[in-house]
């Protein structure tokens, strides 16, 4: 008792700000990595690094206590290649947090129009069961995965979006890209997820749309070609069974935010892939 007083007794503005600034870190990192296979990896270390500093604190070995503390920075950089991904996503947040969005002074009635246009071509995908996966840039740009594809640079149309995911097409393979109102790319190749869909079945399009919404704002449209759902991916986190009403409303709640609709869309996406009816996983 009588340390806690005399510590507590030491602590000025200065040092309470200091331990206010370390906490904020840490608790910073934790979110960052919460829901993701690095809680796993960031416990280990923790507990390895507090194990090996206890015993050599305890048995009193000054060379290996030096090694460890000349180990410390090796350490820092070890973790931050580890977490590489989750470090991406923080840092690509933040910068999008200053930013201005590239809707906001965009014509809503062209932006309306591309949103009908998707919608529809989704609605007849779905009846034909041909495959699609259709990703729509926001803020961060998507201008590496554009060049893996073939340039397009025409008007979001539904004619267009069907004559392209045709199968046996040349580029109904991969990903359309939009920006703006105009289909600047299409047989995209894409990341796959990172993390593991809850369901096995699941194909390679719905692992590029969640993979993509994972490292980006984009939001990711893509119809299965086995069963003919439609599903809408963003932040990793991906909606099913959508008909054009519905996938209308998403878009415009995630494209529109000043119409207010981001609690929409928090709702229409409380977890990660959930639907357990795909049949198989060449997609």
């Amino acid at each position: 008792m009588a340390n806690v007083l005399w510590l507590l007794s030491k602590l000025d503005l200065r040092n309470l700000s200091d331990i206010v600034l370390v906490a904020a870190i840490i608790y910073g990192v934790l979110v960052m990595v919460q829901g993701t296979q690095a809680v796993q990896l960031l416990r280990g270390i923790i507990l390895l690094a507090l194990a090996v500093s206890l015993f050599g604190s305890i048995a009193e070995l000054t060379a290996f206590n030096w090694l460890l503390r000349s180990a410390g920075q090796a350490l820092l950089v070890i973790v931050a290649i580890v977490l590489q991904p989750e470090l991406r996503r923080a840092l690509d947040r933040l910068g999008r947090a200053g930013g201005i969005s590239l809707w906001s002074s965009g014509p809503v009635i062209q932006l309306d129009r591309m949103i009908d246009e998707i919608a529809a071509a989704c609605r007849r995908f779905s009846e034909h069961r041909h495959g699609a996966l259709i990703v729509i840039e926001r803020e961060t740009g998507l201008q590496d995965y554009i060049d893996t594809g073939v340039t397009i640079d025409a008007a979001v149309a539904d004619q267009l979006l069907q004559t392209i995911f045709f199968p046996n097409t040349p580029l109904h393979d991969g990903a359309v890209v939009i920006r703006g109102d105009r289909i600047v790319a299409a047989s995209c190749v894409l990341p796959l997820a990172e993390t593991i869909l809850s369901d096995v079945h699941l194909g390679t399009r719905h692992r590029a749309a969640v993979g993509i919404t994972e490292q980006t704002d984009a939001v990711a449209v893509v119809v299965s070609e086995e069963t003919g759902i439609i599903s809408m991916a963003r932040n990793g986190r991906m909606v099913r069974h959508l008909d054009e009403r519905r996938l209308t409303t998403l878009l415009h709640a995630l494209l529109q935010p000043q119409r207010g609709g981001s609690g929409l869309l928090n709702r229409a996406m409380p977890r990660r892939e959930n639907a357990p009816d795909e049949r198989s996983g060449l997609e």
